[in-house]
């Protein structure tokens, strides 16, 4: 492992706002339940990035979002530092970062806990249509956690994972919020879609264009 890695990962277990499944077990269980009442300390909206790489969306929304609570999920924890640390130095109160297998979520959350999900630029998975972050398996996982008719967000470069998610959409009967095929030429005044990841600049380079769906999961 480089030396850059290795000093970022010995420096990821003394960030305060950085948590990771290996600092957990049975008789050291993670506060399911308690993000809230024993992480944030408050009762502002908890929203999910999913694997959130460099933590640009969760500290930009951060920043926009004074009244969240947000939380960057990857299991990259080199990737991870960049946000976690910009968070410090920015003094943002109210973003975390937890590194931990997607699919092991409903170990993390409780029931209701969290309001609303990011996911960006995610690996399409081209031939294994099951491990696509918007997949029925995934969404049942996120109804574990999610509150009733809570908001998933969708940011991508992929025409596949678009399509996809839209077909998913229908056969679950669920109502699609926004439905935006080039969202920096549709919606170039919105600052939230503005926020550009390390991956999304580079497809924008190649001419591909970032594509926006919004749905409310029941």
């Amino acid at each position: 492992m480089p030396k850059i890695k290795k000093k970022r990962f010995a420096e990821m277990r003394t960030k305060e706002n950085v948590f990771e499944w290996t600092d957990y077990n049975a008789e050291n269980p993670f506060p399911k339940g308690a993000w809230n009442s024993e992480i944030f300390k408050n009762d502002n909206p908890i929203i999910l990035e999913l694997a959130c790489g460099k933590g640009e969306y969760s500290v930009g929304l951060a920043q926009l979002r004074p009244h969240s609570n947000l939380v960057g999920v990857d299991i990259k924890g080199n990737r991870m530092w960049v946000g976690a640390t910009e968070a410090q130095e920015k003094s943002l109160d109210n973003v975390r970062f937890l590194r931990a297998y997607i699919d092991h979520l409903d170990q993390f959350f409780g029931e209701s806990e969290v309001d609303e999900l990011w996911i960006l630029f995610s690996d399409p998975y081209i031939k294994k249509a099951r491990k696509r972050l918007t997949a029925p398996k995934f969404l049942a996982l996120y109804r574990t956690f999610l509150k009733p008719g809570g908001i998933i967000n969708l940011k991508t470069d992929s025409d596949l994972l678009y399509e996809y998610t839209k077909e998913i959409i229908e056969e679950q009967g669920l109502e699609i919020l926004r439905d935006i095929p080039d969202v920096h030429k549709q919606c170039p005044d919105d600052a939230e879609l503005a926020i550009k990841t390390f991956y999304e600049k580079t497809h924008l380079k190649k001419g591909k264009p970032s594509k926006f769906l919004s749905f409310r999961l029941i």
